[in-house]
Parts: C-alpha cells; sequence; structure tokens
C-alpha cells in the first residue's frame, strides 16, 4: 500500500460522503479523516480499511492536547496507535493545541502559551508520542482569537523550535493564518518564512466566516480568494507540497467538493509546473 502522501491535492473524508466514495471511487488523490471518529474498531475502521485499500488515508487528529498541562492520555494515545497499525497511513498529525486542565476536557483546540514550562511539556509528548508510533508526526499551526500577554516567540518560531527538537514536521494550515492575520494583524508570509519550510509536510486550506467582530475558522464555507492568495505565495516559498481541502460544517454535495478540490490540484500544478525550489 501507498505510504507516502502524493504531491496533489487530498480532500478531507466526511461521514455523508462516506458510501458514495466507496460506490463510486472518485478520481481523489488521497483522503484525510479525523483520527478519533474511527477508535475502537467495528464499522467506521471497517469502512476506513475499505477506503485505505484504495486510496492515500492522512490521520488528522483533534483530541491529543499535546499543550496541555500534565502527562498525556494514555487510552488516547493507545487507540491512535492501534489505528495507525491497522491502517498504515501516508501521515499523521496533530494540533499544536491544548485541551485539558485540572480534570476537565475541552472541545476545542485551544493555542499553547509560548512560554519555556509549556515549551517543555511540549516537547516531552512530541518525543512520547513519536515514540509510540515509531514515526515522525506533522503539527498544525491553530487558529486564535485572543493572544496571551506575555509570549516568548511567535507560534511559527515555536514550531521551528519543536521541529529542531523533535524531529516532527509541520502541516501549515494558511487558512488559519490567514484568521490569525485577519484577528490579531500578524503578516502570514512573515510568519511563513519563519518556519523551516523543508519541514512542511502537508499543507491545509478551508473556509472561514466573519461573525461581528471576530473572524471564525468554522471550515463551513469555500475557500475565499485572499485564502488561494496566500497557498499561492506559500507554494512559492516551500515548493510542491501535499494540499488538504478541508469541509466540516455546510458540507455540499460530494460533487462540489470534488470540483473546489480540483481548483487546488490546478494551483498545485502551477507550483509543479515552475519548478520551484523549497526553501
Amino acid at each position: 500500500m501507498n505510504t507516502a502522501l502524493p504531491l496533489a491535492a487530498g480532500l478531507g473524508l466526511r461521514s455523508p460522503h462516506i458510501q458514495e466514495v466507496l460506490a463510486t471511487a472518485p478520481t481523489v488523490a488521497w483522503w484525510e479523516v479525523h483520527s478519533e471518529n474511527h477508535f475502537g474498531g467495528g464499522a467506521p475502521l471497517a469502512v476506513l480499511r475499505a477506503v485505505r485499500e484504495r486510496y492515500p488515508v492522512s490521520l488528522h487528529g483533534v483530541g491529543l492536547g499535546l499543550g496541555s498541562p500534565g502527562p498525556l492520555q494514555t487510552a488516547h494515545l493507545e487507540q491512535l496507535a492501534a489505528l495507525v497499525a491497522a491502517i498504515e497511513p501516508a501521515a499523521v498529525s496533530e494540533h499544536l493545541a491544548w485541551n485539558r486542565y485540572n480534570g476537565q476536557c475541552f472541545n476545542d483546540l485551544l493555542p499553547v502559551p509560548r512560554l519555556a514550562g509549556a515549551i517543555e511539556q511540549l516537547v516531552c509528548n512530541i518525543d512520547l508520542v513519536q515514540t509510540r508510533l515509531k514515526r515522525p508526526i506533522l503539527l498544525e499551526n491553530v487558529s486564535s482569537y485572543v493572544v496571551f500577554e506575555h509570549q516568548e516567540m511567535t507560534e511559527a518560531e515555536l514550531l521551528a523550535e519543536l521541529v529542531t527538537r523533535t524531529g516532527c514536521g509541520i502541516l501549515l494550515d494558511v487558512n488559519n493564518l490567514y484568521v490569525n492575520a485577519l484577528n490579531h494583524g500578524i503578516d502570514p508570509l512573515t510568519e511563513i518564512r519563519r518556519l523551516p519550510l523543508a519541514a512542511v509536510g502537508e499543507i491545509h486550506i478551508a473556509g472561514h466566516e466573519q461573525c461581528a467582530d471576530v473572524v471564525i475558522d468554522t471550515h463551513g464555507a469555500a475557500v475565499c480568494d485572499e485564502v488561494w492568495a496566500l497557498l499561492d505565495a506559500t507554494l512559492a516559498l516551500t515548493g510542491p507540497r501535499p494540499v488538504l481541502l478541508e469541509r466540516d460544517t455546510h458540507i455540499p454535495p460530494l460533487p462540489d467538493l470534488l470540483a473546489e478540490c480540483a481548483q487546488a490540484q490546478r494551483h498545485l500544478t502551477q507550483t509543479l509546473a515552475s519548478n520551484k525550489v523549497p526553501a
């Protein structure tokens, strides 16, 4: 089975489309699924196995909470390890986020404080996960709606530090960067240039929504022109990378998503044709 992500556009596989995908085998280079939806075996794992027989698959986690204080949840990590062993995914990714404190679990991807103690906790947790999975993982930058008063570095600089210290890779979400640019006034291309670009193993694009005085990363709309432009600028810096189109809410019919995925492929093909060399 193919265990490497192709340099092509892929699509997030969501439950409304699974049976149609199995029945029609659409022309998609690769699929990404949320890891936690397939924990515990049974029908969800059987369906994922069927998809995996035809396509490369990337496992994208939302629940490990790598930046949470204290030890990782052993049960969660063990279920992820079992899924990785069963599926042999082309990539495994998680978010640079925290989701637990003092016995409580929060259903959100909360940005980590970029301070010495929190960074040491991240390094420890990433090392633990990669050792258990016997492979490097990709870490995704997250969207955020508030900023910490005190920071030692930007999120991009933190990702660079983690790559150096753990050998992990980066899942670069350009929509998240664009959302943060609108919410916090950062320059997304400046942040991208702070990354070790050779470590970028996957790129995400998605849609967002304006809600009152804040922009929310809903994954519930089509990719906007500004994010397409940021994707092009990113690929010009990184060289060709696998690009994943996400949609989690307001999910349209599969042909609509396939058309948008084809648009992502056209942007990537332009980069491939121009023979850009990674920075």
